[in-house]
């Protein structure tokens, strides 16, 4: 079992790590919207939205793991009524990373860390790990 941090994913802001990489499967803490190089949290849905699908995608270039590893994502949103937005963002970062749809479950929840709009978990998996 190895532990994963990297500095270009948001530090925790409590106990736990960013990701575990166990065998050959990546697990990913909760993801939230936090620019690293300015510590700024992105006001609308589809930035935060980005941000979330750029810090896992850190999260896992640290591990030697791609986009395409991802079997998995988890969705916590504020606002299900905004899930076309979030969608779109979605469906366009995979896509850019000439990846197939990973399965999903999206919740609406009551609130996030730091008051934010979305925070996304990830398990990506590869056969051949090193």
């Amino acid at each position: 079992m190895n532990i994963i941090n990297t500095k270009n994913a948001p530090q925790p802001i409590g106990p736990y790590s960013q990701a575990i990489q166990f065998n050959n499967f990546l697990i990913t803490s909760g993801q939230i919207p936090i620019d690293t190089n300015s510590g700024m949290i992105p006001e609308s849905i589809d930035e935060q939205t980005y941000m979330v699908l750029k810090n896992i995608k850190y999260i896992l270039k640290e591990s030697k793991y791609q986009v395409n590893d991802i079997i998995k994502i988890t969705i916590f949103t504020i606002d299900l009524k905004k899930i076309q937005i979030i969608n779109e963002i979605y469906k366009n970062f995979f896509l850019k990373n000439k990846s197939n749809f990973p399965t999903r479950s999206c919740v609406e929840v009551q609130a996030l860390p730091k008051n934010v709009k979305i925070e996304m978990e990830a398990i990506a998996y590869k056969k051949n790990n090193h």
